[in-house]
Order: structure tokens, then sequence, then C-alpha cells
């Protein structure tokens, strides 16, 4: 049974010989290891070329933006499976990035496909803001989330977000996708109703758009940043133990809504 349509597998990233190690056609040891940031390395790696400093600047910003959030999900889940198996550092760090998705981490990819539309809709003829409302519009029909907008905590501004749009601002990235989340933000209250304002999610896709970023692997940024906060969160785990203390507190908010059997409770 074949899958795809090629039957021989094909890299452009790595290969090696018994002297060298080559990576997307450059020695590893010789021109790499030492002279290139581990940014400037991921950039290299996901695209075959070395970003230039606007976008190394740019990328180096959402970075440290995206890699710690507090007790979030993925981090409770995290923490709580190297509480159950400390020999396992590797299992805590993947249960954690398991609940990468399209609530947490996640929406920086959706939130990017969004931009990519409307700059297609503007390419097309559409000015700003008739793409930007029409892009919502469909969003909107489809019973579909903006992606990138609103926060739970950040009502007024996720201050992240202004902070990474000077950041791409003062190194001279292109802002085009970050005038497109702008007129969305602009947009939301006449198509949703009310007011959502920009987080992390649609400033990390709309900086790095502007750098040369593939819209297709955005998702990895958040998920590569988180890495590094997770890996924190467990080394904290190790000396501070939290994770059985979440478990405990869950248990003990819990409530019971289903059926019991006759007798269930009762003194015996």
């Amino acid at each position: 049974m074949k899958i795809g349509k090629s039957t021989v597998p094909h890299t452009a990233i790595c290969t090696s010989d018994e002297h060298t190690i080559v990576v997307r056609g450059e020695d590893l040891c010789e021109a790499l290891i030492g002279k290139l940031s581990f940014s400037e390395y991921f950039f290299l790696l996901l695209t075959g070329r070395r970003p230039d400093a606007t976008c190394r600047t740019v990328l180096d910003a959402t970075l440290v933006a995206i890699a710690e959030h507090g007790l979030v999900p993925s981090v409770q889940a995290s923490r709580m499976t190297f509480a159950a198996a400390p020999d396992a550092l590797q299992g805590a760090v993947a249960a954690g990035i398991l609940g990468c998705g399209s609530v947490i981490l996640g929406a920086s990819e959706t939130a990017g496909r969004l931009f990519v539309d409307v700059a297609a809709r503007m390419d097309a003829g559409a000015t700003l803001d008739d793409a930007a409302r029409a892009a919502l519009g469909e969003l909107r029909a489809a019973g579909a989330a903006i992606p990138g907008y609103g926060h739970p905590l950040h009502k007024a501004r996720d201050p992240r977000v202004d902070r990474l749009i000077a950041v791409a601002t003062e190194a001279g990235a292109d802002l085009r996708h970050v005038r497109i989340a702008q007129a969305i933000e602009d947009a939301i209250p006449d198509i949703v109703g009310k007011p959502l304002r920009m987080n992390v999610s649609a400033a990390i896709p709309a900086v790095l758009l502007g750098v040369g970023f593939p819209v297709g692997s955005l998702r990895g940024v958040p998920i590569l940043a988180r890495t590094a906060g997770l890996i924190a969160h467990l080394a904290e785990e190790a000396e501070t133990p939290s994770g059985f203390a979440l478990s405990y507190q869950a248990t003990r908010e819990l409530q019971y809504d289903g059926p019991v059997p006759a007798g269930f409770g009762s003194a015996r």
C-alpha cells in the first residue's frame, strides 16, 4: 500500500559522512556551532536560509513573549505527569505539548491564516477595511471564533501585543500583516457586537509574517517557546512539588453529579 506519491524518502535538511555533518548545505561544526544563535538555527532548519537581523530580532521577541504563561492547563498537565513519573522528564514535557491546540498556543497559526486570507483579498482589489470585514463576516457565518482576539485577563490590551509590534517596527519589519491585524480588531465590534482586543496569538503571526516566516509553521513558534517554559516548570517541580497539590485541589472542588447505588455514603 502506497501512502502519497513518493516511495523513496527525501530530505534537504541534513546529511553526514564520516567526517562532516551537513545541515541545510552548511558544515554544522565549522559554519554553525558557535556562530548562530538557537533562534537563527531554528529559522535555518525550517526554511533553508539564514535569517537577517530583522527576522532574528522579531523571532527572538516572539519566543520570549510566549515561553511562559503561568499554570495554564498544559503546564498543569506537565507538572502532574512529572509528579507521577519523575523519572520521565520527556513524558512530562510531551504531556504539556500535547495540550497545544486551538485554545492554547495553536491560535497563532489560525490567526496567521486569517491574516493571509485578508491579504489575498486585498491583492485581489479589496480595500483593507472591506477585506477585514468580509473575512470576519465569513467566520461569524460559520459560527467560528475569531482567532487571536480576546483574553480572559487582559481585557483592555494584552501588554505583549504593543511590545511585539514596537520591536517589529524598530527592527524594520514589513508591517502589512500588523495593519491587517489592527483592521480586524477595529472591525470586530460591528461584526461581532462587542470589542475584542488582539492578544499575543494575533501579535505573533502579525509580526512573523512580516519577516518571511512560513504561515504553515506558525504553531511551531509557541510550541518551541513553551517547551522551554515547561522545562523550567519541571525543574521547579523537582525542587518545589506542586503536581500532587494541583491534583488534590481539583479533587477537593469536584462535584459528582451522577447516580449512586442505594445506601451509598451511609455509615456501615
